[in-house]
């Protein structure tokens, strides 16, 4: 679960303005936070099968957001990726 300070500097990387909360850029960032910090708890505890699941979903729908991006706003989705140190 990440903090309520990750949060807002996971988001105040990609905001488009001082109030977007729900933008896809900021789900995408906050996505890769909680990505990050499910990795590193697996890395240790390996069988933890519900948090490999919570895993794969969490990747799946910033997939998603990054494909909404992609044809939506191209120099944004290239700005997200370039933020949150994501390859294409």
């Amino acid at each position: 679960m990440l903090t309520t300070t990750a949060k807002k500097m996971a988001q105040s990387k990609v905001q488009i303005h001082s109030t977007d909360t729900g933008s896809s850029a900021v789900q995408v960032a906050l996505l890769t936070a909680e990505i990050l910090e499910l990795n590193s708890h697996l890395n240790t505890h390996k069988k933890d099968k519900h948090s490999r699941k919570g895993l794969n979903q969490k990747i799946e729908n910033r997939r998603k957001h990054l494909s909404y991006l992609k044809k939506t706003n191209k120099p944004l989705y290239e700005k997200v990726l370039k933020e949150c140190d994501l390859r294409k």
